[in-house]
């Protein structure tokens, strides 16, 4: 058997805070279940075909957790159809109506989030909504934003800070403690990551339930994925959140793409496919921004766990390709092709992308198991 991929050890980060654990459907979030990824539709709910075939777009990109937007009858009479024909837990975002709390219990789905800072008189609703939701089984995301946050505690504090955002959020979930409630989740989201990483801090160490971790409203997909990046990284390498969603304004499935990669950055997901490639500068002798661009490409969608180098000069590109598991180390218009350490055969640019498709495919076959085979062979037809 082939031993693929870098040592899966993590090191560099704390040990994972303990929390409660709750269920989403079928996905266990906190204790010591790994971080999930999630997103939200971006499609009318009401709309149920075109939610439902959203939802398997996210589901087929690594999405585990799916929520969808409730701000109308329409949509709630919607949910019955689409909690029970999505492949992945569906949670339903509430905001402003109580009722529709309810209308998600009943719909059957796996989770409800309310923002308590704009439901109308949500307070005096909690001991129905925990009734609710315990007869159910079903857990509550306590949904704390910047942007909605209650009068009084923004008259308190003056501004959405961290110390506003954690006491909204405590408070809440004490008025569910006090009926016996205890089957929550917090998020505390703001859209300055600094303000993000001191609340959750403060959170952490405050409470035990499960973190759902967010920077909200990010911004577009390059400066969100930075401020997310940026976020999630400090906090999950200091042990603190149990699952996450990326917030971009961009197609949803842009936003588990970058969840995935954060993880399996930290050493907190199993890595998949990763492209090492060099940023190119005056000693390239090959077009490696191209060269980059073609193998990742040709690569979209695999799934067997390989580090590939793409390497466009003699400094550090025969080092680089000698310790990932496939590389190429460029120069002369033609590249030296690495198998696990060792030269295979020198071939002309123009032959390095199938050629590297080639020995991919074949380190593929040499692992046990049928899986890898078979998404090789989807890569393959595309």
């Amino acid at each position: 058997m082939v031993v693929l991929g870098m040592p899966t050890t993590r090191t560099g980060t704390a040990p994972r805070r303990r929390t409660r654990r709750i269920m989403v459907g079928s996905v266990p979030v906190g204790g010591d279940a790994p971080v999930s990824v999630q997103s939200m539709t971006t499609t009318l709910t009401a709309d149920v075909n075109a939610t439902l075939q959203q939802i398997a777009e996210l589901t087929a990109a690594g999405c585990q957790i799916v929520r969808v937007a409730v701000p109308s009858a329409d949509d709630a009479a919607a949910l019955p159809a689409i909690a029970k024909k999505s492949q992945i837990p569906v949670i339903a975002d509430i905001h402003f109506q109580p009722k529709y709390v309810f209308a998600a219990i009943d719909a059957g789905c796996a989770a409800v989030r309310v923002n308590p800072g704009n439901i109308k008189k949500f307070d005096d609703r909690v001991g129905e909504i925990a009734k609710a939701a315990a007869d159910a089984g079903i857990p509550i995301r306590i949904g704390v934003n910047a942007g909605s946050l209650d009068q009084r505690l923004l008259e308190k504090y003056g501004k959405a800070n961290a110390d506003a955002l954690v006491e909204s959020a405590l408070w809440e979930c004490s008025l569910f403690e006090e009926h016996g409630f205890t089957d929550l989740k917090i998020s505390v989201k703001h859209h300055d990551p600094l303000v993000m990483i001191a609340a959750y801090r403060k959170l952490s160490a405050r409470c035990d339930y499960p973190l759902h971790l967010g920077v909200t409203e990010a911004g577009p997909a390059f400066q969100g994925t930075i401020k997310s990046a940026l976020a999630f990284g400090v906090l999950l390498a200091d042990g603190i959140g149990d699952t996450i969603r990326v917030s971009l304004s961009a197609p949803p499935v842009e936003e588990v793409k970058v969840g995935i990669q954060i993880l399996e950055s930290l050493g907190l997901r199993e890595r998949s496919l990763e492209i090492v490639s060099c940023p190119s500068c005056g000693r390239a002798q090959v077009d490696v921004y191209t060269l980059a661009e073609q193998v990742t490409a040709a690569l979209d969608g695999f799934k067997v766990p390989l580090r590939v180098a793409v390497m466009g000069c003699v400094v550090n590109g025969p080092g680089e390709a000698r310790e990932a598991d496939l590389g190429v180390a460029s120069g002369n218009g033609k590249g030296q092709i690495f198998v696990k350490g060792k030269v295979v055969k020198t071939v002309p640019e123009s032959q390095i992308v199938e050629t590297l498709i080639e020995e991919a495919m074949r380190l593929a076959e040499e692992m046990e198991g049928s899986d890898a085979v078979e998404a090789l062979a989807g890569t393959e037809e595309s």
